[in-house]
C-alpha cells in the first residue's frame, strides 16, 4: 500500500476483504438507512457499505491527504466532513437516525464513545454503532460486576446501551499492522435507561469510587454523601463492599441522589 499511515492520527487501515463483508453484514442497512462512517482512512469498509445502496453515506476523516483520496475514489457518492471526529458539532449528529461505523483510534476510541453516550435526548439519535476497538478496551467495555475488567467504562457505557461482541480481528487484518487484537462491538440504544441529568455526574461518582478500587467503598461513600444514611439504607448498600462489587444499576442510582442533593 502506498499511502503511509500517520502514527499521529492512529491509522490503521482495515484491508482484510473477508473482515469488512462481515462488519457491514452486522446490522441491516436498508435503502433510506443513513451511514456515518467515523475515520473511513483509504475507503476500503466505505465501498462495501456503498454496495448496500443507503441513502445517505457521511465520513469524518480529519486527514485532508485522505479526504482528498476519498472524494476522488467516490466523488458524489458520500459526503466528506474533513473535521476532528471529537469537535463535530452534536446538532449534526440529531440530523437524522445514523447508523455509525468506525475503525477508532485506539487512543481516543472511548473518548469518542462518551461523547456518542453524552447526547441529550431521550431516545438516542442512532440506530446502532459498529466499532472497532483494542481489545483490552472491549473487555472492559462488556465486563461484569465482580471481575478485574469492570470499571467505569463499563458502567458509563451501559447506561444507555446495550452491548454486544460481533468477533476479535487479527493485527494481519490491518496496514500497518497493530501490535494488539482489536475486537468489534455492536452497541444499540436502550429504549429505557435511568433518567440522569448529566454523564458527567456518573463519570465523577465512578471516578470517585475506582480511582480507590481495591479499598472498601465506605470513606468514598461518605465523601460523596457525608452522613446521609437514608441514602445507604435506601439504596440498600454494603459500605464494606468493594467498587467492583457494586452493580451497574446501584451506580446509577446513586448518581440519581447526588442529583437530587445538589439540585
Amino acid at each position: 500500500m502506498s499511502i503511509k499511515a500517520k502514527k499521529s492520527l492512529g491509522q490503521n487501515f482495515l484491508i482484510d476483504n473477508n473482515i469488512i463483508r462481515k462488519i457491514v453484514d452486522s446490522t441491516h442497512i436498508e435503502k433510506d438507512s443513513n451511514i456515518l462512517e467515523i475515520g473511513p482512512g483509504t475507503g476500503n469498509l466505505t465501498n462495501f457499505i456503498i454496495k448496500k445502496k443507503p441513502k445517505k453515506i457521511y465520513v469524518i476523516e480529519k486527514d485532508k491527504y485522505l479526504s482528498k483520496i476519498l472524494e476522488n475514489k467516490f466523488n458524489n457518492k458520500i459526503q466528506i466532513i474533513n473535521k476532528d471526529v471529537l469537535k463535530i458539532d452534536n446538532e449534526f449528529l440529531n440530523k437524522e437516525k445514523l447508523i455509525i461505523f468506525g475503525n477508532l483510534p485506539y487512543n481516543i476510541s472511548t473518548q469518542i464513545l462518551v461523547n456518542l453516550i453524552s447526547l441529550k435526548e431521550k431516545i438516542l439519535p442512532y440506530e446502532c454503532l459498529i466499532l472497532m476497538f483494542q481489545k483490552e478496551v472491549a473487555l472492559r467495555l462488556l465486563a461484569k460486576k465482580n471481575t478485574k475488567e469492570y470499571g467505569r467504562l463499563s458502567i458509563i457505557t451501559n447506561w444507555k446501551l446495550e452491548i454486544e461482541k460481533i468477533m476479535d480481528v487479527s493485527p494481519n487484518c490491518f496496514f500497518p499492522k497493530p501490535k494488539v487484537t482489536s475486537t468489534l462491538l455492536k452497541l444499540t440504544p436502550k429504549k429505557d435507561f435511568y433518567d440522569i441529568k448529566d454523564i458527567k455526574n456518573l463519570e465523577m461518582i465512578t471516578k470517585i469510587f475506582f480511582n480507590q478500587r481495591r479499598k472498601k467503598i465506605k470513606k468514598s461513600f461518605y465523601k460523596l454523601f457525608k452522613n446521609r444514611y437514608d441514602i445507604e439504607k435506601k439504596l440498600k448498600l454494603d459500605l464494606n463492599f468493594r467498587p467492583q462489587n457494586l452493580s451497574q444499576e446501584q451506580y446509577y442510582e446513586m448518581t440519581k441522589e447526588y442529583e437530587n442533593l445538589i439540585n
